[in-house]
């Protein structure tokens, strides 16, 4: 495969080459993405769980590998901070999914209307 693709022009080579890594880069932000929304997903069944809780109930927090006694209404703070703050990384990675596909998408087609002529010719 790889004496095929070092027939090809330098242009479609490269193209190739770029292909590869919009695409790594892609597989690289989804990954991100679904672990931090994972970790919505957490902080949501935590705040959740929290809210049920009577304002005095005895709340502890992770910090590493302790559990620390906390005030349940600065945990709930914490927790509401921490779900903006991945809330709006998974809008970042979203919005850089969509233009690595667009990207990708217009790659893919650009290298498909390149090796056309290239299919039709004496190769086959």
């Amino acid at each position: 495969m790889s004496e095929e693709i070092s027939q090809l022009p330098p242009q479609i080579q490269q193209r190739l080459l770029r292909l590869q890594q919009l695409q790594q880069n892609l597989q690289g932000v989804m990954a991100q993405k679904q672990q931090l929304t994972l970790q919505l997903t957490e902080t949501q069944n935590a705040t959740n769980e929290l809210e049920k809780l009577a304002d005095d109930a005895v709340v502890y927090k992770s910090i590493g590998a302790l559990l620390v006694k906390a005030e349940k209404i600065k945990v709930s703070a914490d927790l509401a901070d921490r779900k903006e703050l991945v809330k709006m990384r998974v809008d970042v990675l979203t919005k850089q999914e969509e233009r690595l596909r667009t990207q990708v998408k217009e790659l893919q087609e650009k290298l498909q209307q390149d090796l056309r002529p290239v299919s039709g010719s004496s190769l086959g």
